[in-house]
């Protein structure tokens, strides 16, 4: 918990700092206040680091030179006034908020893909930068979310142990008492459960909040919205609704000339460029428009990825023949009536859309209009492409925030918010409690209990167990009798990626033998290098008898 306030104190101004030098140099603002400003340095820091990693990793050069320039300012504008303007009767608020917040995102991580793509992801960012075609070597490191270069740009030596969520998270508290916005404080207790890792659902939950309030308080400043928007899709793709719905209110509320959006445009751009960049197309994991890139994965791959994707719709509770003879309505009925918890969140998702729609037919308002029209499509794609609830969660925190943002005053969300703070601190105390109690959500039962350390550090998981192969030209790490390759040194594969190549018959293989930077491509294996990798399942298949 120690550790984290530091890391706070430390990077909360540098954000402050770099926000008002993006206001001075552009002479705009992302949103109004002191908030409004963390925030833009946020957005500000993270588009400049994803430039940066096309070239440099991000080291500890890096990150100082952040920290220097961004103090710097901090300093020099006097900005520290500002952050002592909440109103004294916040404080006690705000401080029991904050304490609230180090307390559980000092907890273990239990999020899988923190172990399987955010901390991988982290490591080669802060070794090499971003990669050409790293897709190759292991498929979810294609993803690369703008996030995560952020978080990899702090990881150096103030924020090591990947606790940046903790950090957004008071950088929200503060936005929703500086604006007085109190429905939102009710979602607080909930996001808690994002913030032991750096799980790209938590500021995009954040920041979709937070530009829906701008834009029903009337905020007409459509450079901002629209940009904002569209770096919040650029964090994760299914929030793809946002730049939407801020293109249909500049265009039919706001009625901003087609020049405002260009900032936007450019934000999309270099999206699209990284996921080349890294993926090989413009969009992970869709294999749409084909520049026919040398180093884009094979089909073979994909196509593998994709029928684990329609898996992972029924929860791996049919097999990918069985879902392939589903009619449309077995489709629909087996989703949402699948076995456990799911089948809870599938139909409610359902209704909430149902009745976000009747609501909006009534109130007959632009603004919640163009939000319900974004949504349905946001909800088309994803139930399209891969339905898993964790693509739509979002879409819960906007309905809720919609429909009920005029009738809670103060007093009825702080009572709110603080009966949810003691369920999800609860919770996550005592996550036994909640596996017992909901064998399905199976998540609960890898959260770690409590420890003391915790009060001064948080916790993190050791492993550091691999074996080392070789390929062809590629010198690879597996992770021994674990699935993922969280802390084993890079390059490293996860264990099911090698028996995928082996079963397509191809391999990653380094654009130059000597040098990671340069890339991956996947490449067709002979007869000696389709032994050696023969050699290397049959030693992973061997080390789990």
């Amino acid at each position: 918990m120690l550790f984290i306030l530091i890391t706070s104190v430390i990077i909360i101004p540098t954000f402050l700092g770099w926000g008002k030098f993006l206001e001075n140099i552009t002479k705009n603002q992302l949103f109004t206040g002191v908030s409004g400003k963390i925030i833009y340095g946020i957005f500000g820091i993270s588009i400049s680091w994803t430039v940066i990693a096309f070239f440099l990793p991000l080291n500890l050069i890096i990150e100082v030179t952040t920290l220097v320039l961004g103090l710097f300012y901090f300093f020099k504008e006097r900005l520290y006034k500002e952050l002592y303007q909440v109103p004294a009767k916040r404080k006690f608020l705000m401080l029991a908020s904050i304490a609230m917040i180090l307390y559980c995102s000092s907890f273990y991580p239990y999020i899988l893909d923190h172990f399987g793509y955010y901390v991988p992801s982290i490591q080669w960012l802060k070794e090499y930068g971003l990669v050409k075609g790293i897709s190759n070597l292991d498929l979810v490191l294609g993803q690369m979310s703008i996030w995560h270069i952020f978080q990899a740009g702090f990881s150096n030596f103030t924020d090591p142990f990947l606790r940046i969520n903790a950090v957004l998270l008071i950088v929200y508290l503060l936005y929703i008492i500086e604006k007085k916005n109190w429905i939102q404080l009710c979602f607080l207790p909930i996001l808690l459960l994002f913030s032991q890792s750096p799980s790209p659902d938590l500021p995009v939950i954040v920041f979709s909040l937070i530009l829906l309030h701008e834009m029903v308080a009337h905020n007409k400043n459509t450079v901002a919205l629209f940009a904002f928007s569209v770096f919040v899709f650029s964090l994760k793709p299914t929030m793809i609704w946002l730049p939407i719905l801020s293109f249909l209110s500049s265009l039919f509320i706001i009625k901003s000339h087609w020049k405002t959006l260009i900032p936007g445009i450019i934000i999309l751009f270099l999206f699209c460029f990284k996921n080349i960049w890294t993926f090989g197309y413009p969009v992970f994991p869709v294999s749409v428009i084909d520049f026919g890139f040398s180093w884009k994965p094979s089909a073979e791959l994909l196509k593998s990825s994709s029928e684990y994707a329609v898996l992972k719709t029924f929860d791996n509770q049919y097999s990918y023949l069985q879902i392939q003879q589903f009619s449309v309505l077995d489709y629909v009925k087996n989703w949402l009536f699948l076995d456990g918890i799911k089948s809870f969140i599938n139909i409610l998702f359902i209704i909430s859309l149902a009745v976000f729609t009747i609501f909006t037919f009534l109130k007959k308002n632009k603004i919640i209009t163009f939000i319900c029209i974004s949504l349905i499509v946001k909800s088309i794609l994803v139930l399209i492409f891969s339905a898993q609830y964790r693509f739509f969660i979002d879409v819960f925190f906007v309905v809720i925030f919609m429909m009920t943002f005029t009738y809670f005053n103060e007093k009825k969300s702080i009572i709110i918010y603080s009966i949810l703070s003691i369920i999800f601190i609860a919770f996550i105390s005592f996550p036994s409690v909640v596996s017992t109690l909901i064998p399905s959500y199976r998540m609960s039962s890898m959260m770690g209990q409590f420890e003391l350390k915790q009060l001064y550090k948080p916790s993190i998981y050791q492993y550091k167990r691999y074996n080392s192969f070789e390929t062809g030209n590629l010198k690879f790490n597996v992770s021994e009798k674990y699935p993922f390759n969280f802390d084993t040194p890079i390059p490293a594969i996860s264990e099911s990626f090698v028996f995928d190549y082996q079963k397509a018959g191809v391999f990653p293989q380094m654009i130059d033998k000597n040098n990671p930077q340069k890339g991956f491509v996947s490449k067709k294996m002979n007869s000696t290098e389709q032994k050696q990798i023969k050699n290397v399942t049959e030693k992973i298949k061997n080390s789990y008898k």
